[in-house]
Order: structure tokens, then sequence, then C-alpha cells
């Protein structure tokens, strides 16, 4: 089993930065997931969707909208561990 989701924090470049519960951090690039499924498009192409993130109730997974949301199982999965030095993002 997968950890929850504690915070999620939308950065530059459509990466966000996800804070679970055991402590850990992980990047997770929106683009992993448009790859995947065709819905996540939006969030590249709507202007200010993408910073409208938040954390599902109980942590187990995060959403946009009643359409676009991802879970924890994926985020921590496929995420990159997050590391100050090796950030990939403009604005960590």
């Amino acid at each position: 089993m997968f950890p929850k989701i504690k915070k999620v924090i939308p950065l530059a470049e459509h990466i966000l930065l996800i804070i679970f519960d055991n402590g850990d951090k992980k990047q997770y690039s929106i683009e992993i997931a448009c790859k995947k499924w065709d819905v996540f498009f939006n969030l590249l192409t709507i202007p200010h969707l993408f910073e409208q993130v938040k954390v599902d109730q109980g942590g187990y997974g995060i959403s946009w909208n009643d359409e676009i949301d991802l879970s924890a199982n994926e985020l921590y999965q496929n995420g990159i561990e997050y590391k100050e030095d090796t950030c990939i993002a403009v604005n960590c």
C-alpha cells in the first residue's frame, strides 16, 4: 500500500511537488499523465487549470475537477524523488 498525500504544490513547467504522509517528497510531470490519458492535455491548454490542483479527502489522490484526477499510487510509483539540488522545475 502506498502512502497518502499530505500536500500538493503546482510548480513551473507543469510539475507537481507531492508531499506524502510518510515524509517522502516526489515530483511528477503532468506530461507523464498526458502520455497515458488524453484528458490531462486540458491541464496544458486551459489557462490556470493546472494551478487549481487539490488533495482529495483522505489523501488517496489529487484532483482538478470531476474529470481530471490522479491516485496517490500513480504519483508515488511514477514520481521522481524530490531533492532540492536536483529539482527539475524552475521554482522549487
